[in-house]
């Protein structure tokens, strides 16, 4: 797991910033992918005492899945995936060589495959997409933490 270094006095230099990354080429890698997110998670938790909701173990495997076979099914060559907490939130972004945008298809319970990013946009704080020189980034961001009363998802209203 790689974490920021450490400043002067052993403070850091992004303040409770915690992340990991991994490369990955083949479908069967996914599976990989989410066992990272899980692994990752566990040690925010165990190592670094930060809370993480058993929904947000669950949400992050899933985007993480959902990213990560996107990117495996529309992009060639590698994908990146890059776990990143800060600010009780945990941001997933994968990078794939595809330039072109996903298709975010609106919501239709009659069409049968196709809800993987509805289903992340649903479970997400935040999600964008950002186009690369080579290829795009996506980003999304998920609270680590549930808010007892409040939106699961961490969204103001």
């Amino acid at each position: 797991m790689e974490q920021t270094a450490g400043g002067e006095g052993g403070q850091s230099l992004v303040e409770n910033l915690v992340s990991v990354s991994g490369a990955f080429e083949g479908s069967e890698d996914i599976a990989v992918a989410r066992d990272l997110a899980r692994s990752f998670l566990s040690d925010v938790q165990a190592v670094h005492g930060l809370p993480v909701s058993g929904r947000a173990m669950g949400m992050v495997q899933l985007v993480v899945s959902e990213l990560v076979t996107n990117a495996r099914k529309y992009a060639p060559g590698p994908c990146l995936l890059t776990l990143e907490v800060t600010g009780g939130s945990v941001k997933v972004t994968v990078w794939d060589s595809n330039p072109t945008p996903p298709a975010i298809l609106g919501p239709d319970p009659l069409r049968i495959g196709q809800h993987g990013l509805e289903i992340v946009m649903a479970a997400c704080q935040s999600f964008t997409v950002h186009r690369e020189p080579v290829g795009k980034r996506i980003t999304t961001a998920i609270v680590l933490a549930d808010d007892p009363g409040g939106d699961v998802t961490g969204r103001r209203l």
